[in-house]
C-alpha cells in the first residue's frame, strides 16, 4: 500500500476519507475499540497538523479533552503505538513535548475490513487510491527470504501491560519480536518486578543479554509500578 499524506488539491476528501474509514471501523467494534478509535479521531480533528505531518499535544491537554487522568492517556497513546496507528517523530525532552506522526498506511490496512459499510464508492475508490504500484517489467519483485517468519503484532485490547509493551517492541522490530520476544510469557507480577517465563535456559540467556534493557524501557513507559523486568525459564 502506497499512501501520501493528505496535501494539496485533494487534500480535504482524502482527510475526510482517514476519518470516515476511522468511524466505521470503530463502529463495528466493541466499545473499548470505540472509544479508542473516537480519542483518536478527536485528536486528529481537533490537533493533527496534516501539512507538516505532526500531532503535537501534551498530556494535560489530551487527559482534559479526553475526560480522563494522565494515567489512562498514557495507556490509550501506548495502545496506539502498539497497534502501529501512530508513531514517535521527535521524542520530548526538557520542555519539549513529543511529536508523533499518523501512519496512514497501517490505518487504512487496518480499516479496509469496514470500507463496504461506507459503500461500494467508497470501498472501490480506497481500494484503487491505495493499491501497490506494480514493479516495472524487467525490474523483479521483492521476495521474501525463506525462512523470515513475519509474526503479528500482539493483540492489545485487553490492557495489560505486557501486551502493550509488547506491541510496541513488535512496531519498533518485527524480526526481533517474533524470534526472541513474542515466545515470552508473562508470569506473574511481584512488587516492582514483572516477571516474564522464556521456553528454554538459552532463550532466557539471550534475552536477558540482549534485549533486557530494551523491553524494560517499554515497560516502563506505560506507567505501570514496575521498576525491573526479569526473565525466567521452566526447570528441567
Amino acid at each position: 500500500m502506497a499512501v501520501t499524506h493528505p496535501v494539496g488539491r485533494n487534500a480535504a476528501s482524502r482527510k475526510y476519507d482517514i476519518l470516515t474509514a476511522l468511524g466505521a471501523l470503530a463502529l463495528s467494534q466493541d466499545k473499548s475499540a470505540q472509544r479508542l478509535t473516537l480519542r483518536l479521531m478527536t485528536l486528529i480533528t481537533a490537533r493533527y497538523n496534516w501539512r507538516n505531518d505532526e500531532l503535537i499535544v501534551g498530556r494535560v491537554e489530551m487527559a482534559r479533552l479526553w475526560c480522563v487522568d494522565e494515567r489512562t492517556v498514557k495507556r490509550e497513546m501506548a495502545k496506539l503505538k502498539a497497534m502501529g496507528w501512530i508513531e514517535v517523530k521527535r521524542a520530548g525532552a526538557r520542555g519539549r513535548i513529543t511529536t508523533y506522526r499518523m501512519m496512514l498506511d497501517r490505518i487504512l490496512d487496518d480499516t479496509r475490513v469496514a470500507w463496504a459499510n461506507v459503500g461500494p464508492d467508497f470501498e472501490a475508490r480506497l481500494s484503487l487510491e491505495t493499491e501497490a504500484p506494480q514493479p516495472a517489467t524487467g525490474q523483479g519483485a521483492i521476495v521474501a527470504f525463506p525462512g523470515a517468519k513475519q509474526v503479528p503484532a500482539p493483540d492489545v485490547s485487553s490492557g495489560d501491560p505486557w501486551a502493550l509493551a509488547a506491541g510496541m517492541l513488535h512496531g519498533d522490530d518485527p524480526q526481533s519480536y517474533g524470534a526472541w520476544i513474542a515466545p515470552l510469557t508473562h508470569h506473574d507480577t511481584r512488587g516492582e518486578v514483572m516477571m516474564l517465563m522464556a521456553p528454554s535456559r538459552f532463550h532466557a540467556s539471550y534475552v536477558q543479554t540482549h534485549l533486557l534493557r530494551k523491553i524494560e524501557r517499554a515497560v516502563r513507559s506505560l506507567d505501570v509500578d514496575v521498576s525491573r523486568v526479569a526473565v525466567l525459564f521452566p526447570e528441567g
